[in-house]
This record gives C-alpha cells, structure tokens and sequence, in this order.
C-alpha cells in the first residue's frame, strides 16, 4: 500500500519550503536522478521561487552525474548510482555547481523495473548538503506505482531540508 501524495501535498511542501529559505534568505538547488526534475519543478511552481531556488540539475544517466555533478566513476562502478555515496556525491556536487546554501540530491529506482534482491523497485537514497555541515543522508523504501513512488521521493525530498534548516539554524 502506498501513500497517497496529492498535488495539493506538493504544493503545500514546496511553500513551506519556500517561506524557511526565504526566511533565512538562502538558496536552495536540486539534483535529481529518478524524479526527473519533479522537484525543480514544483518548486519553481511557487510564484517568487526565484529568491530561493537558485537551479536544479536533472542527472539522470551516470554520464550526467559525473559530467554535471563531480560524482566519481568509480563510486557508480562499486556501489551504484542508487546508492548513499551517489546521493552524497551528487549533493555535494550540486552545492559544488551552484551558489546555493542548501542543496538536495534524490537517486532511487522508480519502477516498474530496474530492481534487484538487494535494491528493489521503490529504493530511492536522499542527501542533503550545506557548507560546513556533514552531509545528511537517508534511504527509503515507497511502495505504488511509478507515479507513487516519485511523488513520495519528492515530498520526502523537500521534508529533508526543511528538517535540515530546523536542525542547523
């Protein structure tokens, strides 16, 4: 059974997110692998997201990670591109590319297929990035359908930094 993540929850996320960066008068940017840019988007949805959302990188092959975002090959060959390296690898390299003060990084398998015993359908890893801070990661397992999980990831995604900001003010 999946949660149900309605466009409405997308877009009460993104405001919240919103009013804490411009709070501080930060800026946030995203890297995102199976969402596709969904998060980038529902951001830049909200009317002045310019003020806080600085650019999202939509890295969705292993070349994109590693041209766009620094990620090494060697970290894809050993452990994956879903894996907590890769997601470290891709936020900072997303705070790395940007000017931005707080970045996040979404690298998951989305489905129907792409799953294995060990990473299955609906793994999808989180990081989170801010200067000077030690990278916050997390993984998740959603379960639905394509659409599910990559909603789930998204709100998943802007909870993160929200609790980031909370924890580091």
């Amino acid at each position: 059974m999946s949660t149900v993540i309605t466009d409405a929850d997308l877009q009460q996320s993104a405001h919240q997110v919103g009013q804490v960066l411009r709070q501080r008068s930060w800026m946030l940017c995203s890297a995102e692998s199976c969402t596709g840019g969904w998060v980038a988007k529902i951001l830049t949805d909200v009317a002045g997201s310019s003020a806080w959302f600085e650019r999202g990188f939509v890295t969705y092959s292993n070349l994109a990670k590693q041209e766009m975002l620094g990620v090494e090959a060697t970290v894809i060959e050993h452990h994956g591109a879903v894996s907590e390296l890769t997601a470290r690898e891709m936020a900072r390299g997303a705070l790395q590319h940007s000017h931005a003060n707080i970045s996040l990084s979404i690298t998951g398998i989305a489905g129907p297929d792409g799953g294995s015993e060990s990473k299955p359908v609906g793994l999808v890893w989180f990081a989170w990035a801010m200067q000077d801070e030690e990278i916050r990661c997390e993984q998740h397992i959603f379960t639905g359908d394509r659409n599910a999980v990559r909603r789930q990831a998204v709100v998943t995604a802007l909870q993160g930094v929200e609790t980031c900001l909370a924890e580091n003010g």
